[in-house]
This record gives structure tokens, sequence and C-alpha cells, in this order.
């Protein structure tokens, strides 16, 4: 099985990338005096730059240039310091959307976007963007992860509404970017404008939207020389407290710590969290979990979410593992019961390396370290207590090398290592990745080869894992062909994510896709998938899938799709039994669902979803139905609130239970899920912000009173009389969350902050699953109620203005 995907690899990495057309090219020019970033263009410095002009339209239209009234113009210059860019974008000041959001925040508003890539090698860009409202965006962007977000840095932006439209200038700093002095010759830029009331982009530089990455078509920047820039050093202290009060007991912390970047070469910058400080995340999104594998939630850690596009290859970092929940649960005796269990692990400190050469060689190390983590067991007859190590102390590690090569290919090598304290399991992961792309970017190939190790208490355990895609990757008309593979031993969930393993997967997808209007429509797309699945071990069918989806987007900016997902004959699920050589069959599923989204720009915004799924088998009376729907309203461009109402309803669902024995027990279940959500903000101007979010979900399982016992064959029996009342624990279950979450941020100083935060939280888990939702909601407000206040001051500070101030004072 691994030869036929090194080969296919070895024969495609000897493709080479074809000449892209003649590109545009902008000549900067060195300024004494660094302009005034205020949004008014009457610096001598722009008074003689280069103008980059004759922007064209790439969406919805492709190739249409701007006009005298809505075209934009560009100029650069540059110092020791930062790049300068000023912009002028024509257009009627009545028609500009400017609504003010939060950074990274799209929102709808207009944007100027300035996209920079100092190796000049297509594939790794850092983005700068401005609202005409005046906030900022910006990320760090490559083929293999898009764009990231959840990267910021500290720059300046000016914004003015003017008679003929509005003015952008930036300031961007040398620490902002990673390049080598030596080579600076030629930069790959880009200038990006959004008119939000249209959704229509254009480019300096055309883009071909309909084969490779945007990255491929860059123009040239020219003209740099002899940069000196000043040392890449940057520092945020910070100092918080953390009041909490919960059932009576009532806590105070105080923390202080700080968080480094530093330029350690041109190209090359360590991260580092010294003292960390997480107190400020927000609460997870939980829901009722009855399924056969654990529930994960996307991270918000910002030292996590920045940054981690090389430790992204391969799929094996999985963020939250670092201080999450401990690995294991503490062994009782029949007269003991826990006490205290903590949720999650501290973290001690945590360091990331990363950057790239000129020559697109990619190195990056991660390493973080957390505290042993103790549980409380109690005697219930003499009240004695003692504490038993569930996770001790802990290193995580990381190293990545990718190559990158033709402007739009990598190939790279990835180890993710856990080391537990003690006699704790330990684990070490590796993976072999690539990404190609032929000369023409027209078709890609991507390939995975991964192995586990796990040192267990009895002995080394290893799993191996792969995948495998060939698809064709330009035009209307497009398809692919991939395989996963993983055996019953693969586990790289110590650092990483897998819900299962022990698959031998198959699939195709068809589609077609415009890139023009047509009609009604800007843009729609279809597609058309097959997965036949099997275990890897034993090698057994386990299932078929086959679907169509549509979706696209009208000229009035309103947005609908639909899925039909078919699994024909029997499916064979061995997961769902929790018991190894277990399955159960389900025969014939249908599932429908569709959404519909209305035009954003409008002061009132709709969406809405519904969906259906069943089965077609004889002795099943299965139907499950969901619907959610919520407006959005935008009161002005500071003020916009939106709701949110989902409801799922599951009638003869049927599920696992329990294990008696070596019996596993199955039961029909009625179950009722309905969340809603509300989130208002408020936006004084780019800088404060007060945001107000609630959730409530509701969750109910009702089984029926016959419960069935699974038979070999996978189909199940009720002749064996277990019911609710002759099992252990009775399963019903009614779980109900409340979550209050209301926050202000005012970004005082340039990548300063100061964060309050007011929070609060209830949980309620019993067995009244008759109970009605005013019953429920009624029971979670008796509970008692988790009180959280944090506030959090975190200072910039450049070393650069540190030790000019010092020498400023000396003199």
């Amino acid at each position: 099985m691994k030869l036929p995907y090194l080969t296919f690899i070895l024969i495609t990495f000897c493709f080479n990338v074809n000449a892209q057309e003649a590109k545009k090219q902008l000549q900067i020019q060195r300024t004494q005096v660094a302009p005034k970033i205020d949004g008014i263009l009457d610096d001598a410095a722009w008074a003689t730059a280069e103008e980059a002009a004759g922007f064209i339209q790439f969406r919805p239209n492709i190739n249409v240039r701007d006009t005298e009234g809505n075209k934009t113009v560009v100029k650069m210059t540059y110092d020791n310091s930062a790049l300068y860019i000023a912009a002028h974008l024509y257009d009627d000041p009545s028609k500009i959307s400017k609504q003010l959001s939060s950074r990274d925040n799209f929102g709808n508003s207009d944007f100027f976007g300035f996209i920079v890539n100092p190796n000049n090698d297509a594939q790794n860009d850092t983005e700068f963007f401005v609202f005409a409202s005046g906030t900022q965006a910006d990320a760090i962007s490559n083929p293999s992860v898009g764009e990231d977000f959840g990267w910021n840095s500290v720059w300046s932006s000016a914004v003015e509404i003017v008679d003929d439209g509005w003015i952008v200038e930036m300031k961007i700093p040398y620490r902002c970017l990673r390049f080598d002095n030596d080579n600076v010759e030629t930069w790959g830029i880009q200038f990006h404008r959004r008119f939000r009331r249209d959704e229509s982009q254009y480019t300096w530089n055309p883009i071909d939207v309909s084969k490779g990455n945007i990255g491929l078509y860059h123009g040239e920047l020219k003209g740099l020389s002899d940069l000196d820039p000043p040392t890449r050093l940057s520092l945020y202290p910070f100092i918080s407290t953390v009041q909490n009060s919960f059932d009576g007991v009532y806590e105070s912390n105080f923390n202080a710590g700080l968080d480094v970047k530093f330029g350690l070469t041109e190209n090359f910058t360590l991260d580092a969290t010294l003292i960390p400080d997480f107190s400020q995340t927000g609460f997870d999104n939980i829901t009722l979990n009855l399924g056969p594998f654990e529930q994960t939630f996307s991270e918000q850690r910002q030292f996590f979410t920045e940054g981690v596009d090389l430790f992204s290859k391969g799929n094996l970092f999985f963020s939250r593992r670092v201080g999450g929940a401990p690995i294991t649960d503490p062994v009782t005796s029949v007269n003991e019961e826990v006490v205290d269990y903590p949720e999650s692990v501290k973290v001690l400190n945590a360091i990331k390396v990363s950057g790239r050469t000129k020559k697109g060689l990619g190195l990056g190390f991660f390493n973080s370290f957390t505290e042993k983590a103790e549980a409380t067991i109690e005697n219930i007859d003499t009240k004695e207590r003692r504490l038993e190590v569930v996770e001790p102390f802990t290193n995580y590690n990381i190293i990545v090398v990718d190559q990158q090569f033709n402007g739009n290919s990598s190939i790279g090598i990835i180890n993710t290592n856990v080391t537990r304290e003690s006699s704790f399991r330990d684990a070490n992961v590796t993976a072999l990745t690539s990404d190609i792309t032929n000369k023409r970017n027209t078709y890609q190939v991507r390939g995975d080869l991964k192995m586990s190790n796990l040192n267990l208490e009895s002995g080394m355990e290893t799993g191996f894992s792969s995948f495998f895609a060939a698809r064709k990757a330009h035009g209307n008309f497009r398809y692919s062909i991939d395989h996963s593979y993983a055996d019953t031993k693969y586990d790289p969930n110590d650092l990483g994510l897998q819900y299962r393993n022990n698959y031998n997967d198959f699939g195709i997808d068809i589609n077609y896709r415009t890139f023009e209007p047509s009609g009604k429509w800007n843009r729609y797309f279809a597609n058309f998938y097959v997965n036949y699945t099997r275990l890897a071990n034993p090698s057994s069918f386990t299932g078929l899938g086959m679907g169509i989806s549509a979706n696209g987007t009208f000229k009035k900016l309103n947005q609908m799709g639909f899925n039909i997902n078919l699994r024909p004959g029997k499916q064979y699920d061995y997961f769902e039994p929790r018991k190894a050589g277990s399955y159960f069959i389900t025969e014939n599923g249908v599932n429908v669902n569709g959404w519909w989204q209305s035009n954003n720009n409008k002061k009132v915004a709709l969406s809405a979803n519904i969906g259906t799924e069943t089965f077609l088998e004889n002795g099943r009376d299965y139907f499950d139905y969901w619907f959610g729907f919520g407006p959005r309203f935008r009161f002005n461009d500071k003020f916009t609130i939106s709701y949110f109402f989902y409801r799922d309803h599951y009638l003869g669902d049927r599920g696992y239970v329990a294990q008696i024995g070596e019996e596993v027990i199955f039961g029909d279940r009625d179950r009722v899920e309905i969340e809603q959500t509300f989130n208002a903000s408020y936006n004084f101007n780019p800088n404060n912000t007060l945001s107000l979010t609630l959730r409530n979900y509701w969750g109910t399982v009702d089984y029926e009173d016959q419960l069935f016992s699974l038979l070999d064959n996978g189909r199940v029996t009720n002749a064996t009389g277990y019911t609710k009342t002759t099992i252990p624990d009775n399963p019903d279950i009614n779980f109900t969350t409340w979550n209050f979450d209301l926050g202000y941020s005012w970004q005082f100083a340039p990548g300063s902050f100061v964060t309050a935060l007011y929070r609060n939280q209830l949980f309620n888990f019993d067995t009244a699953a008759r109970d009605s939702y005013t019953q429920s909601l009624d029971t979670l407000f008796e509970q008692p109620i988790n009180h959280v206040f944090s506030l959090k001051l975190q200072y910039f500070l450049d070393y650069n203005q540190v030790s000019g101030l010092l020498k400023k004072q000396k003199s």
C-alpha cells in the first residue's frame, strides 16, 4: 500500500511551475522623513512616489477594469523602520460601507488590503487590511492552511472619508515581517479592494480565479535596498485579576506575566509566553454528547491560535491537548469517591520558533510544560482524604521541517512528542507530508504517511496511517479521488486529534462551479460524492454513502444551498457498541437539508436552515427533523444584535445505553435539543468595543421502557427482557446549560489593551427527561451559579522605542 503512494509522489515531485504572465511592478523610493499616519496625503514622501493604479475586478466579474468613479491609486515609500502605504480609494462617500467591528471581523465594511511576500515565493503572504470604518485585520496565509487571522501584529493605520471617496495610510514596521536583509531586491506585493455593497473585489495585479493560488498572481515591488531594520523584539507585560464565586466559595487570583516576540534572525521568530494567563478564555459551547467519540472545542487561547501554520502540517497538533483535561481517572476502592477532579492542567510556559528561508525551507519548534494535576479522593466511611496524580509533569514538543518549491508545492516532515513523568504513557508521532501541483497549476496531488509510537506499561505500540488524494484543480469542472487508512494501533491523540482509527476509506468527488455571473446567479457550486468505507482489520465492509450538494449566491446577494445524502443498503457501525468486535446495523439512510442567508448588507438580515433524516428499514420507526432561524439587526454602524434559535427532534432514535457483563444494551429514545444564542455588540470606535453573548442549551433523552440486547449479527432483540428499571442506572437525561458573557475591550495604545469581562454559568444534569423546556429552565436556575469577573491590562513595548527613550533620558 505504501509503495504506490511514494511512487506517485516522486513522479509528481519532478513537475516544475510555469512562468506567469508579465507582472506589474512598483518602484519604491526611500524617504528621509516618514509620512504622518493621519489619512491626509500632504506629506512630502507622497509627492514623488510612483503610483500603482489600473485595478482589475476578479469577483463577481472577471477582467473588468476600474473606472474614474471607483478607481484606486496606491503609493509606497520606506525607511529603516517600516514600509508606508497610501491609498486613495475613489467612490461616492454616501455609498461607502463603514460598519464598525472588532479586529479581524470584516463585517459590513469596504476594505483595502495590502499583501506582501518578502520571499516572493507565491506561498507565504502577510496580509494587512484596513476597513473604511478604521478597523484593522491581519493574517498570514499560504495554500496549505489558507488565511490565519489568529495571527496578530502591531502596526498603524488611519482612515479619512473625503469628498471623492476615502483615504488609507498604513505603517507596517519591519517587526511584522520576516525577510532576508541580503535579498530584498524583489518582493511580491498585491493591493486588494472590496466594495461591500455589491461584493465586487479588485486587485492591482490581475488574478486568474480559475486555477492556482492567489499568491501566484502578485505583482512585484522593486527598489528596496540597504535595509537596516531595528531589533525585532516586542514585549507584552500584563497584569490580571480574576474573582470567582461559586456555591458560597469565593476565590481571588492575581497574575502578572510576560509574553515575548523576538526576531532570532531576519526570517525566524521566537514567541514565548513565560507566565501564561488564560483567565479570559471564553466558555466552550458544550452540548449533550451521546456518541462514542470525545467532544472537542476550538482553541481560544491566543498564543495557540496565532502563527501555528507550520505546526498544523499533517494535522498532528490539536493545541487543546496542552493544558486540557488529565489523561487518567483515579483508581478508587468500593468505599471511596472522587470529591475533586481537575478540569484542566496548568500550563507553566510555552515557546514556539518558526520561520522560512528565502529558498523556501520552513523550520518550526514548539515546546510547552504543564504542571502535575491531582484528584482528591475521600473515604466514605472515615472521611479521610488522599491525593492521586491524574496527570504528571508533562512536556509537549513539536519539530517541523517543510520545503516549499515552484510557488505551489511543498514536502515536509513533522514530529510530535509527549513525555510524561513517572510511569505514565509517552507518545511520539511522525508524519511525512506532501502537497504537489503540476507546472500549469491544473492538477494536484496530496499525500501523508504517519506513524505513531506509544510507550505503554505493556510495551511499545506502533500504528500507521496514510492519506492520498489527487484532483483536477482548474476550470469549471473538477474531480478528485482520495484514500484514507489507519490501522487499529494508530493513535496521535496525546497531542493530536483523531476521533477513530481502524479504517480503510475511499472517496470520489465530482463538482462544477462558475466564476462569473450567469442568469440570476453571481456564482454557484454543485458537487456529487461517493464514499466507500471498510475496516482496516479485519478487512470488512462498513458502509457506502453518496450524495449531491449545491450552493450559490444570487445577484441580489442572497445565498442558499441544499444537500441530499444517501446511505444505501446495510451500514455496519463498529463504534456505537463501544465493544471491540461488535457492530450495529442500520439500513438505507436518507438525509435532506437546506439553508438560506439573506443579503447581509441590509439592516435586517435573516438566516435559516431545515432538514430531515430517516431510515427506510423494516422494524425501524426513526425520524429526525430540525430547523433553525435567526434575524440580525444592524441599527447603525456601531450597534448590532443577532439571535438564533435551533431545534432538533429525534423520534425513534436507537443507540447505546450500557454494557452489562458481556452484553451491550441498546434502546429506542426520543431526543430533543434546543439551542438559543443572542449576541450584541456596540463599537464606540475602532478601539472600544462592548459585547454581550447569551447562550442556552437544552437536551433531553427519553428512552422507551423496553430495551434491547445487541446480537453478534448486528441486530437487536428484546427477548432478554432488559428494561429501564432492571439496569443499574436510569438512562434518561435532562441536560441544561446557560452562559452569559459581557466584555469590554479598549485599545488605549497600539497593541495595548484593557479588557474587562463578567461571565456567569449554570449547569444541570438529571434524569427528568419528560420535563418541559420551561420546567427544565426553572430547575436550571435553582442550581448554584458560577460568577467570574476578570480584568486584564496588557501593554505593548517595542524594544527600539524603549532603548530610544533611555538614550534620550541619558543625554
